[in-house]
């Protein structure tokens, strides 16, 4: 006996209309009041950072160029002196450091497990590496100041602790981000640009150096800048290792100190509203004005991306 197969109405239809229009409703409502706490947030955030950092030079009348090229911290000294540039110096030093370290070992380390062997590199080496960026920061300055500060101090003069411990620390700590950066952009290169350079007779170097990084140059550097950024954050792991003294050194192996270092060092020390704490959040507006230019950086970098 054949069966009837019930037909749709046109009651059923419109209900099922309607449920549709309530659901697509409820989504961009729900999305767009995520989308406006989130910028919300990070207006409030900025906000209150220049606010108090602002309060340094606009309440307290300290010249912005003293705090900002000063060599003298010494807030509680008579007078008080709130010159940062030892700080800043500090923070693009071990910074920069640890990028010119890590940069090479993350793109050689992605272009030997993207080229060289794919299958034993993106089964076991980029989740091994990957691993690392879980690792907590006082993992890495407890490492360093158990092992790499006192290898410094019998090889070199000093203490062992200084700036280049410092960047050695962060460069271990950024090269996980670097690596899988470089690893994704290598990984999305079209393979017809490596067969047409193989057509041409080129080796695989060639292909590599000729066609592979200059095409994935742009998102390379992204990973490079996002390391940079991080590092230029880092705080517990820096603290431990660099020590934290407030002068600018005159070699890679003496103490020195940075924004995130001075930040929690002396924050909880100092009253709310005093000259001393206002001239910490200017530190922190440094530091937030810094992460802002590092994300411009790496939104132009992707509009240069080729792939």
């Amino acid at each position: 006996m054949a069966q009837t197969i019930p037909k749709k109405t046109a009651g059923n239809g419109r209900t099922a209309g309607n449920n549709h229009f309530v659901e697509e409703w409820v989504g961009k409502v729900y999305t767009t009041l995520c989308v406006l706490f989130l910028v919300a947030t990070i207006i409030a955030m900025v906000y209150f950072v220049a606010s108090r950092g602002l309060s340094t030079f606009f309440k307290d009348h300290v010249n912005v160029f003293e705090l900002l090229g000063g060599l003298k911290w010494s807030p509680e000294g008579t007078p008080p002196s709130f010159g940062a540039f030892p700080f800043i110096f500090g923070s693009f030093s071990t910074s920069l450091l640890a990028a010119l370290l890590a940069a090479p070992l993350s793109i050689c380390a992605s272009i030997f497990m993207i080229e060289i062997t794919p299958k034993f590199g993106r089964k076991f080496l980029q989740p091994v590496i990957e691993l690392l960026a879980g690792i907590p920061s006082v993992v890495y300055g407890f490492i360093g100041l158990s092992v790499i500060v006192p290898l410094f101090r019998d090889i070199f003069p000093g203490q062992g602790l200084g700036v280049a411990a410092g960047a050695l620390v962060l460069s271990i700590m950024i090269l996980p981000t670097m690596t899988t950066v470089a690893t994704d952009a290598l990984a999305s290169l079209p393979a017809g640009l490596k067969e047409g350079s193989y057509a041409l007779g080129a080796t695989r170097w060639q292909t590599i150096y000729r066609v592979v990084i200059p095409t994935t140059l742009p998102a390379l550097m992204t990973g490079v800048v996002l390391g940079i950024a991080r590092a230029f954050g880092e705080a517990l792991a820096v603290q431990m290792v660099i020590g934290n003294a407030p002068f600018v050194p005159r070699s890679l192996f003496e103490s020195a100190s940075t924004l995130t270092s001075a930040i929690t060092l002396s924050m909880g020390n100092t009253a709310a509203g005093s000259t001393h704490n206002n001239a910490l959040w200017s530190l922190a507006m440094i530091l937030m004005l810094m992460t802002f230019v590092f994300v411009f950086i790496v939104r132009w970098l992707e509009g240069r991306s080729k792939l």
